[in-house]
């Protein structure tokens, strides 16, 4: 890894500390222009409700809920509707990580089996080396959300315990700290190293030593967890031009990944003490953890090719924080996802502003458009209509993928009415891979109906579709996720074993199905 030049480090270091140069004849939208544009964004991007807060100069200064909680009710969304943050919770745990070295119990380059003696990865020496600071920079050396089918997309089987053993059976796709690659699992290692060190749970120390001194009192490290969920959005999905509500069901093992529910209100004070480094009160008087901790926490760590909608000279990742500048300006901002649910927290703390943006729709240009264009405000930016362009760059993606979908379909239509022979036969049995485990296909009397032992949500029939290669299409179609399964033959052509791939290039991430290896177990 090529790490970054000391001289580097500081001067970013010393953007969020000193403040700007530049001058910018700013003007900040009214309160009557926010209302307008996210009205106008409900509508172009089809999302029931949005929350935004504005925090600016120490206070919160908007703070709303525009549209519906459920499309199967009509209760409105406000400031204190509590939505799922996803991702935004990273931080979170880097902060919870940075209390306990502030106490002396660990570091950012304490080994992590110095604490988790079992944990192992794909390489006894990756596996020496790995430090807790690594299982938070996203350069582990495995792929793009490598392993998240163990906790992804619902409240799947596999325990802790067989989360962290299973991570040595996940392939590396790139060298050691050289490559960016978005991870969740290592997140979810990292509270376990919290809840080790603080002999506390993970959900306990995380409400306990940063929800409750910021008294965000209606907020909790797990829905599971919240007190009152009187006023609680549901996740939508868009599926052939309709919205699917699909509640709020989450793995519970995945907290310290992106488990938190929290509203406008509460996540303000958590804003408000990032921009302060870690102080919060009236004053603001108190202190969570230590400045040298926050500058840690915004300091890059792992070099990102990132494209940016403004003029910008770097962009990183540091510890739960996406990084980088904005004309001129220093920016931290993390964005989250689960299914129906996105959000997205900016952060420029030369300028004392901070902007929240909760969706319970799954569309990322929603909370781009609301974000950018309160950003441009602040930065003196004309002329851009950000709602215009993520939806023409929506519309852009979702043509492709439905030409691609939309090909798949018609073969396999074609291969029905033809009633063509199905070149590979006698692919029922049980199949196992090494981290998702075990996986059953039975044959039925329209083809064959595949079924997940650890997760109940990946169950639909396959279809024959071309040479030794089949179509999952799951019964949950809210997980916009069918699947290629592709058969290896042993020396006797019988199906051996599969691998899959998923159809649409917009299929989330974390459906990694291309990591999955599945070898046929032998009939008993």
């Amino acid at each position: 890894m090529k790490f970054l030049e000391n001289t580097f480090i500081l001067a970013v270091a010393g953007l969020v500390l000193c403040g700007s140069v530049n001058e910018v004849k700013a003007q900040a939208l009214t309160s009557t222009q926010v209302d307008s544009l996210v009205t106008k964004t409900l509508t172009t991007f089809n999302v029931p409700g949005i929350a935004v807060g504005i925090v600016k100069d120490g206070k919160l200064i908007h703070a709303k809920g525009y549209g519906v909680r459920s499309i199967n009710s009509t209760a409105q969304v406000d400031e204190n509707t509590l939505f799922g943050i996803a991702s935004n919770t990273k931080a979170f745990t880097a902060a919870a990580l940075g209390i306990l070295i502030d106490q002396g119990k660990i570091t950012w380059d304490t080994k992590v089996t110095d604490i988790i003696p079992e944990f192992e990865l794909y390489d006894a020496y990756v596996t020496q080396e790995f430090t807790i600071r690594d299982l938070l920079t996203h350069r582990s050396g495995l792929g793009l959300g490598a392993g998240d089918l163990m906790i992804f997309p619902d409240a799947n089987t596999t325990t802790l315990p067989q989360l962290i053993h299973n991570l040595r059976y996940l392939k590396k796709t790139s060298s050691f700290r050289s490559k960016f690659d978005y991870d969740n699992l290592l997140y979810i290692v990292a509270g376990e190293i919290v809840a080790r060190v603080s002999k506390m749970s993970y959900e306990d120390f995380l409400e306990q030593k940063i929800l409750e001194p910021l008294a965000m009192q209606a907020s909790a490290a797990s829905v599971y967890r919240l007190k009152n969920k009187d006023n609680i959005i549901e996740g939508h999905v868009p599926y052939e031009g309709k919205l699917l509500a699909v509640g709020t069901e989450f793995s519970t093992l995945s907290n310290a990944a992106g488990g938190i529910y929290t509203n406008i209100n509460d996540m303000s004070k958590w804003v408000l003490a990032q921009i302060n480094q870690g102080r919060y009160g009236a004053n603001p008087e108190k202190q969570l953890f230590s400045t040298r901790i926050h500058r840690n926490m915004w300091t890059p760590q792992t070099i990102l090719m990132w494209r940016s909608d403004y003029k910008n000279n770097f962009s990183s990742y540091g510890l739960g924080w996406f990084l980088q500048d904005v004309n001129g300006y220093f920016e931290a901002s993390h964005t989250g996802g689960l299914i129906g649910i996105v959000s997205k927290v900016t952060i420029l703390p030369e300028l004392k502003l901070g902007i929240i943006v909760f969706t319970n729709q799954q569309s990322g240009e929603a909370f781009t458009a609301v974000t950018n264009t309160i950003l441009d405000g602040y930065l003196g930016v004309k002329g851009k209509d950000r709602i215009d362009e993520n939806h023409k760059q929506k519309i852009a993606y979702e043509k492709e993928a439905a030409e691609i979908t939309r090909k798949v379909n018609t073969d396999l239509t074609q291969q029905v009415k033809s009633k063509g022979e199905v070149m590979l036969k006698g692919i029922e049995g049980k199949y196992k891979d090494p981290w998702f485990g075990e996986v059953s296909i039975e044959a039925v009397k329209s083809g064959y109906y595949f079924k997940s032992k650890n997760s109940p949500k990946l169950q639909g029939m396959m279809s024959f579709y071309k040479g030794n290669t089949f179509v999952v299409k799951w019964n949950d179609r809210s997980l916009l996720a069918d699947a290629f399964a592709t058969f290896a033959l042993s020396h006797e052509a019988k199906p051996a074993g599969f691998k899959m791939e998923a159809i649409s290039p917009l299929t989330d991430f974390s459906f990694d199905f291309q990591d999955l290896d599945f070898t046929r177990l032998n009939d008993k």
